[in-house]
């Protein structure tokens, strides 16, 4: 029976645990650059034991993010800042992964602390936000949608490939297209902000024709050898929305183009929802457990999983492959040190590189006095 610290394969891959710091947008880069504030907080990550290690979703052209100060991989110009990230992920035992994708009609947006708001196309720092059709997602997404032709979806398909090579190329390792948050792949799934009459739209098999699309412009540059997987909007929680008997079939139409792993998550496709599960436990893990038995891929999932022994009983209950963590892994770079020592694995210190832990063991002694490691997050 697997269990949270063991290795993981996936192709050519191999993680040394099941723990993944998830993509999370910090809004710290220039003109979509990674820099030092990145290469720290991942860094410290693949240090702290991580197995996998993403920075945040990576826009693969300039309107695919969510504000100017969100990171990119659109231009050859930002392999540099991203290949210095994957590198030091390597270096500290982890592995590299990259998040592809594309916010759709949820860009143009001012940082979070700035308010949040949508801003007009008219503005220096907005641009015109697109969708597979008009249909504005509402509340502070107030701003028209300009609804894609099938030559501007050729081209966002063509910037997917482009972007590919260049995460090959600043080594990179695992690779997830991001159809998921109600961004541009997860209004196509969703028949609330998909309504078009033409190949894209209308049955699920049209509704998902974007996703084929851009895995099969993916895996022509990606190699075969190494990770291919998708963040999903498995469910919109709303009666006309996407259902997760959708996603099912859906990852089995999608495993032909190359699909290796997938990682569940919701639609937010609108505010509008029958229901918000979002703050219970493990709350996408019986999701999980449906997907790998009826269609036999391997999974991952995040949402509420930050106490230690939640995400081992997902995984030794076989209900999920891979768990991931985004603000428990903000709030403890050392998350996996720390659920070790809480399910009293034999020898916590092996999750990190061997100098590493030299340090770390001898910070134990001193614990009372320092207050390390406290916080666990949940």
């Amino acid at each position: 029976m697997p269990h949270l610290f063991d290795p993981f394969s996936l192709k050519d891959v191999t993680l040394r645990n099941r723990i993944a710091v998830s993509p999370m947008t910090m809004y710290r880069s220039q003109q979509g650059e990674m820099n030092d504030f990145h290469l720290m907080l991942l860094g410290s990550r693949a240090a702290g034991g991580f197995g996998l290690v993403f920075p945040e979703q990576l826009a693969i052209t300039p309107d695919g993010r969510t504000s100017v100060g969100c990171g990119g991989i659109w231009d050859d110009a930002q392999v540099e800042g991203l290949a210095r990230v994957a590198q030091l992920i390597k270096d500290m035992g982890a592995v590299p992964a990259a998040q592809l994708g594309h916010t759709g009609r949820k860009g143009s947006e001012r940082k979070p602390w700035e308010g949040g708001a949508q801003l007009s196309p008219d503005h220096p720092e907005g641009w015109q936000v697109v969708g597979p059709s008009d249909v504005p997602f509402g509340g502070k997404y107030a701003q028209p949608v300009h609804a894609l032709a099938p030559d501007e979806i050729a081209e966002i398909h063509r910037a997917y490939a482009a972007a590919a090579r260049r995460a090959l190329d600043a080594g990179f390792q695992w690779l997830e297209l991001h159809f998921a948050h109600g961004y541009l792949g997860a209004s196509f799934f969703s028949p609330l902000a998909n309504r078009r009459t033409d190949g894209y739209g209308g049955s699920l098999a049209g509704r998902l024709r974007f996703h084929l699309e851009a895995l099969d412009a993916v895996r022509a540059v990606w190699p075969e050898r190494l990770p291919l997987t998708v963040r999903l909007g498995s469910d919109d929680l709303h009666d006309q929305g996407v259902q997760f008997d959708d996603a099912v079939e859906a990852v089995r139409m999608m495993l032909p183009h190359g699909l290796d792993l997938v990682d569940l998550s919701l639609g937010f496709n609108t505010a509008d929802m029958k229901s918000r599960p979002m703050a219970e436990l493990a709350f996408m893990a019986e999701r999980a457990a449906r997907m790998r038995r009826e269609v036999g891929v391997p999974v991952a999932i995040s949402w509420n999983l930050g106490l230690p022994s939640v995400a081992d009983r997902v995984v030794r209950e076989e209900l999920t492959d891979l768990v991931f963590l985004g603000r428990p892994a903000l709030s403890n770079p050392h998350w996996p040190v720390w659920a070790a020592r809480e399910l009293a694995h034999p020898d916590p210190w092996s999750l990190v590189p061997e100098d590493w832990a030299w340090w770390l063991r001898n910070l134990r002694a001193h614990e009372d006095t320092i207050g390390w490691p406290r916080v666990g997050g949940g």
